[in-house]
């Protein structure tokens, strides 16, 4: 039965691969096959008896509505908080305030990275975006460095926070950290303080590139529409840092509240912007289902995987390869997922990699966040590499194409290879600096 487990996730990964576009059809097709020879085969899938429970077990256990209920709702607070136009205010003032256009192009990108942790990275490239081009037609710069540098910044900062992107959601759901612990966790700094590291390595990276753009320009500030999405941003985030104080043991707590506050933006969007129904149906049904769905797919699956044994048995295989070194094994980990990371999607490779992250640090005798932090800045970092290593990284080619200045992968390549390196390389050593000890 593993081995049929095994080949069932290996075929789904390789579809997922070479068919990106019907990824949702292949998961949740896989997670329905493993369910039917969960209820075939009861106990030799899943840590249950009775045909019934591998529906009821995946529907109630593998599947974390809680994770889901936060990113819908998070995307729901990021679309308004772009339509309010606070994102192009900010970047204005950040032009107006500093006193060249090199040393504004680089807190512009720190400004992008930190507008990630809160919103979808495509939607904070596309926002970006017009900034970018027109501040590189005043200069009369080609705009390929600086949509390259909106690309891979907001790729970097998506891990720092819990509603980052969907690897932290992941990361949270299997360690059952709450939106504290992604700042500190059992007294030592978290993983939000080491993607920050690569945030400073990578805004001396882009000011070397930009240092030479000294004129100073002047720019008309943005109206913002309204504050509302701002707030409801900031309640978002000190709503669930509440929350993680006060230790709430409702297993939804988190994503119901946060839902709740996307439901309360919808209806402000609908009334107090007299909005039609149909511009409502618009926005929801513009927001990223096709992960929702992916996800769903992906947990049952890697469910069956972990709860089959096969997951543990790949943890004692790595820790056999590496001989039982934990440096060697931090930096295989790093490896390893910067490379894979920079060539398919990373959201199923981190939900079967934790596990396996965990299992191994817990061979070695040392703490499980090592290996699961450096999983995570590798995968998340890695998908910097190339062009296709993230959604965003696409996006940002198809716009500097469509502004007459095509790239290839080998272009790419030149400036998100150095700064892959650099960002990974600082994040994971102050990483292994903090959590190495025992």
């Amino acid at each position: 039965m593993k081995f049929l487990i095994l080949a069932l996730a290996l075929v789904m990964y390789a579809l997922v691969i070479v068919f990106q576009e019907k990824k949702v059809c292949w998961s949740l097709g896989a997670a329905a096959i493993a369910i039917i020879l969960g209820t075939i085969f009861p106990q030799r899938i899943f840590e249950g008896s009775g045909a019934a429970f591998a529906v009821t077990h995946s529907l109630t256990e593998l599947i974390n509505w809680n994770v889901l209920m936060i990113y819908v709702g998070s995307m729901i607070i990021a679309a308004l908080f772009i339509y309010s136009r606070e994102p192009s205010r900010i970047a204005d003032s950040i032009i107006k305030a500093s006193p060249s256009s090199g040393l504004a192009i680089v807190l512009i990108l720190a400004m992008t990275g930190i507008i990630s942790i809160f919103v979808e990275n495509v939607a904070t490239v596309l926002v970006m975006a017009p900034i970018a081009l027109a501040l590189c037609k005043k200069l009369k710069i080609s705009p390929v460095n600086f949509m390259v540098g909106l690309a891979v910044m907001s790729n970097l900062e998506g891990t720092a926070t819990l509603v980052g992107d969907p690897p932290s959601m992941i990361f949270a759901s299997f360690a059952g950290y709450t939106f504290n612990d992604f700042f500190v966790h059992n007294s030592r700094l978290s993983i939000f303080f080491f993607i920050q590291t690569g945030l400073l390595v990578g805004c001396v990276f882009f000011y070397f590139i930009f240092r030479e753009a000294k004129e100073k320009i002047q720019v008309e500030e943005t109206k913002v529409i309204s504050l509302f999405p701002s707030a409801l941003l900031l309640l978002m985030i000190f709503g669930l840092a509440a929350i993680s104080f006060l230790k709430i043991e409702f297993a939804f707590a988190s994503g119901g509240f946060v839902l709740a506050l996307g439901i309360v933006g919808l209806l402000w969007h609908r009334f107090s912007q007299k909005k039609s129904s149909q511009e409502i149906w618009e926005l929801v049904k513009g927001l990223d289902w096709e992960t929702i769905f992916f996800l769903i797919g992906i947990f049952v699956v890697v469910g069956a995987l972990s709860e089959s044994g096969l997951l543990m048995d790949f943890a004692a295989f790595l820790s056999k390869i590496t001989a039982g070194s934990k440096i060697g094994a931090f930096v295989l980990i790093l490896l390893v997922s910067i490379v894979l990371s920079g060539f398919i999607d990373n959201v199923p490779y981190i939900i079967v990699m934790l596990p396996v992250a965990s299992h191994l640090a817990s061979s070695l005798g040392i703490a499980p966040e090592l290996y699961m932090f450096a999983l995570l800045i590798g995968s998340c970092l890695g998908g910097n590499l190339t062009p296709y290593g993230a959604s965003a990284n696409v996006v940002a080619m198809g716009i500097v194409k469509r502004e007459g200045s095509p790239m290839n992968f080998g272009s790419w390549l030149k400036l998100g290879g150095p700064f892959t390196l650099l960002t990974t390389a600082a994040a994971s050593i102050f990483l292994w600096l903090v959590w190495a000890r025992q």
